[in-house]
Formats: C-alpha cells, structure tokens, sequence
C-alpha cells in the first residue's frame, strides 16, 4: 500500500507545512538554507556560537582541507559530538564523498575493522580519539588519516552531486544483529529529513539540544539534519553527565530523545519539583524503543507534547510518527509519505525514497524478497491506519508446546501499570532443563514512592499477577522478579536482551 500523502500532514504540522521543501542532496540544501538563516545561531558548543554563515564558511575551508589531500569516496568519520563533527560530515557530503560515521568510543581494533569493512580511503579523527587510529597508521597505509580539527584560508565550493550518490553509511545490526552498515544515499536521507518535519507543530526556527550520539541515525538525521534544514539553533553537550546544568542555562524547546532519557529526565523533575530541561521545553520527539503511554501523560501535565515514533537504520530513520499521541499513545503513529508498505504474516515490509541501497560490509539475503525491505518488526495497523508494533520476529519465543512469544506484546501489558518503568520477558530454565517464562522488571521510582510503608516488592508482584492471570495459559510468566539496578542498555539505550536458552 502506498503511505499518507504529504497533503495529509498539513492540518497535524500547522503554519510550517508551508516551508517544507525538497531537495536532491544534502549539498543544495545546505548551499540554501544555510543562506537563508545566515544570521541565525546554527550550533552552540564548548561556550562558543556559530551561525550558519560561520558554520557554512568552515564547512568550505574544510572542503579545502579534504580536496587537498586527493580525498573522495568514502570517508571514516571518528568524531565525538562536536563541532568538529557537524563540519567534517557537512565538508565531506557536500564534497560528493559518503561519510561513515563511526561511533566514537570504538577500540583500535575495531575502528581498523570497520574501516576496512566499509571501504574507506579517508579516515578523520579529532583529538580525542587519536589513539584509536594507532592500528590503521600502522597496518593500512593506504588510508589518508585528517585530523578535523585542520583548517584552510581558501573555501572550496560544493560538489555537483547527485540524489543517487550515497550521503553516509551508519553502523546497525540489522535484522540479524551483525554488525554492518546501511548505506543512504542523499535522496534517502533527505526523504528522512522531510519526514522529521511532519505531524509536529513549530519544528521551525527551534532551540533543540543534543544528548544522543550523531554515530546513531536517531542523532544524525533527526536531530542534527532536521535542526539544520529548518534553521534551528543546536546545543550540543560536551558531556552528558551536565545535560541537565547545560539545559537550564540554552533553554531547549525542543529535544529529541531515546525513552530511557526521558524517563530519567521526568523522574528527577518530580523529585526536585522542577522541569530538568527547563521551562522552554514544549515538544519531546521520542523513538528507538517502546515509548511507554505513563511519559505521554506525565509529560503532558508539564505542559510538554512527548512524540512517539518508529524508524529504522536502514530507513533513514523515520517510517512513522504520531500526531495523535494523546488520544492513541500505544501507536507509533502514521506512516510517512513517500513510503510503500504492506504487511505480510504480521510483519511490516518496506519500500521507499528513504530506504537504503543495501547493507556494506555483511551480507543479509533475506531482508529483501521482491524488492521489499523486511523489517524484522511485527505490527498491527489500526482503522485509521495508525501503525503498532507488537514485536520483533528474532526475539519470538517458540515454546514446547509449539505456541510463539513475543515479549515485547507482554512487556507492553505489563508496563501499561505505572509501577513498571522497564520490564523484560524471557525463556529461562530450571535445575531439571525445563523451560519457562519469565519476567523481569524494573520498578519505576516516582511511583514506588507513593506506596508509603507497605512492601514494595510484594505490592508490585501483586499487580503483575492480576495481568498476569488475565492472559491465555500459555503466555502466562511462571516467574517475576522484582530488579534492584536497571537492565543493561547499548549506547542507544536500548535493552539488551538476555540470550535464548539452548
């Protein structure tokens, strides 16, 4: 089936549908909006400002720096969010070249590997991360190492680009959890860029600040791009650990935020009676795993719209998201314009000007069949076409009994109570090798405070088991266990799941 029309969106989007506009490439984009906010403050980082006259005359002299040193094709970027990274990665696309955006926290080892994975000829490192590209200085002399802090006088003009051409290539797992790349070309990174616009009233002229890694497609596409497509001022935060000091002196309006983030941000709101992103704050963007209904409504009463939404890799970030998110705070929304997509044995199949040209570095035969993109993502759609995940097709549990589970369809119930904050469902065995569901959760603090002197712990089981008694026999949990810590989480705050039993 063919998506939503762009028209669909105006009444959702407001005044700013009007100065939604396509672009082929990144590069013309660039070369016009940066022309047209050139007074405006592009981004905020280490004390300093830089507008986007400023940023666009670095990002020329850093073309210059590239062009230099017969730089083309791909390029390694292993930046920590920083200036230096908005820079190197606007040079290098607007120079025709791909960047591959490599996490920053990577080892030697594996910073060689992904290069070599990925086909790069260029490797570009800051200052922090030098020691890192001790391995490929080494062992692969035929990569050009750049330091992205390196300037030049002249400015190079933009390259002639072509939607076609690749844009960059960000590290996934994919469907089968390989590491990999997926490769987006600038048409497919620009259709994700529009789509960020959508369903939001006043995306425009904004105040965002950046807590997620630009090495995730999350951070790059949604937060950094769209900020700089729709002249929005952007703070980026040297460290994390003063996310909350640096947001009351820039004062966001906007943020756009993994669950785990918000949910730490709003549980030190109530404790301290105040908005830990500050009083400016009026939207949340939310997305990259299961947005729970409980930071919807709370947010709500800080006089805060928390959007949830659903993206992928692989689709230059956004598929879907949810204007409707007070009135269907389950759903991940609707599916974006410029998208096909059908659903087949409850799995949701994808086409599209924001699909990828394919995976670099592993090989995945089965995520296509007939040209369709397999998301690996199980969904239901509803009588408005509000799309709904209800699991992933790796994590299905396969009882003995023959009957399948989705954890994430139960964790979905059993987080619904405002106790739970996360919860996981798994396959685990007993002393005799006999298999059974079970559940872990991690209470939710804000609420466990209100219980007064009761047990906590045997309150919490207690409301577990009414939902837990009230699903079919088979999907029942046989154990629950109550989580002093939280579970462990990758670097983009996902869950990590534990290991199916053998």
């Amino acid at each position: 089936m063919i998506a939503n029309t762009l028209e669909q969106y105006r009444n959702y989007t407001g005044e700013c549908f009007s100065r939604i506009k396509s672009y082929d490439t990144i590069a013309q984009m660039w070369e016009e909006r940066s022309k047209e906010y050139a007074q405006l403050v592009a981004i905020e980082y280490d004390g300093k400002s830089y507008t986007y006259a400023q940023l666009a005359e670095d990002v020329a002299k850093y073309r210059t720096v590239l062009k230099s040193k017969g730089v083309s094709g791909r390029v390694a970027l292993l930046i920590p969010n920083s200036y230096d990274f908005v820079k190197a990665f606007l040079a290098a696309v607007t120079l025709g070249c791909t960047a591959a955006v490599l996490p920053a926290h990577l080892d030697e080892k594996s910073v060689f590997g992904v290069c070599r994975m990925f086909g790069a000829s260029t490797l570009v490192y800051a200052d922090a991360t030098e020691g890192a590209t001790a391995l490929v200085a080494k062992a692969a002399p035929d990569i050009t190492l750049i330091n992205a802090a390196e300037t030049a006088d002249e400015l190079t003009e933009a390259a002639d680009c072509k939607g076609s051409d690749g844009c960059t290539i960000i590290m996934t797992g994919g469907t089968t959890g390989k590491p990999k790349g997926a490769l987006l070309s600038n048409t497919a990174v620009m259709q994700g860029i529009i789509n960020s616009c959508l369903g939001v009233p006043g995306t425009f002229e904004q105040r965002y600040m950046l807590v997620l890694p630009l090495s995730h497609v999350f951070g790059l596409i949604r937060n950094l791009l769209a900020s700089l497509y729709s002249g929005c001022a952007m703070y980026i935060c040297r460290d994390n650990k003063n996310m909350f000091r640096d947001a009351a002196t820039f004062r966001p309006t906007i943020m756009v935020l993994v669950p785990a983030l918000a949910e730490m941000a709003l549980t030190l709101s109530k404790k301290f009676g105040r908005n830990m992103w500050g009083d400016s704050l009026k939207t949340i963007i939310c997305g990259a795993a299961n947005v729970p209904q409980y930071l919807i409504e709370e947010y709500a009463k800080m006089g805060i719209s928390l959007y949830p939404g659903y993206g992928l890799t692989e689709s230059a970030n956004l598929v879907s998201g949810n204007p409707e998110n007070i009135n269907k705070p389950g759903s991940v929304g609707l599916i974006f314009p410029g998208m096909e997509y059908k659903i087949v044995n409850d799995e949701l199949w994808l086409k599209g000007k924001n699909m990828m040209d394919g995976y670099v570095g592993c090989e995945e035969p089965d995520a296509y069949e007939d040209g369709w993109f397999k998301t690996g993502d199980l969904v239901r759609m509803d009588e408005d076409g509000f799309l709904y995940i209800t699991g992933r097709i790796k994590e299905i549990i396969v009882l003995s009994t023959g009957e399948n589970i989705s954890p994430a369809e139960l964790e979905a119930k059993f987080n619904s109570l405002n106790l739970i904050q996360d919860s996981q469902v798994f396959e685990d065995m007993n002393d005799s090798g006999n298999r059974f569901l079970a559940l872990e959760v991690v209470p939710r603090a804000t609420e466990t405070a209100k219980l007064g002197d009761i047990d906590v712990n045997a309150k919490i089981i207690e409301e577990l088991q009414k939902i837990n008694q009230s699903l079919p026999t088979f999907q029942r949990v046989a154990k629950i266990t109550v989580r002093t810590s939280d579970f462990e989480r990758t670097p983009s705050m996902k869950i990590v799941r534990y290991k199916k039993c053998q």
